[in-house]
């Protein structure tokens, strides 16, 4: 049985890493939804989802 050698990300990378994989995600959808390729019942949780967050947003600001 040979040992799997172990590799630590930093938090940071890893951090970067993911917000690098969200922001590609979410310039597809957006690209996505500019084209109209979303289902109707997406993109209107989309605005709702947007709308929600615009009216968190200042008390976030806040926090």
């Amino acid at each position: 049985m040979s040992a799997a050698a172990v590799v630590v990300i930093p938090r940071e990378q890893a951090l970067a890493c993911a917000r690098r994989a969200l922001d590609r995600a979410r310039a597809e959808r957006d690209r996505d939804r500019a084209a109209g390729r979303l289902p109707a019942e997406l993109d209107l949780e989309c605005r709702r989802l947007e709308r929600q967050q615009a009216t968190a947003a200042p008390h976030r600001a806040a926090a």
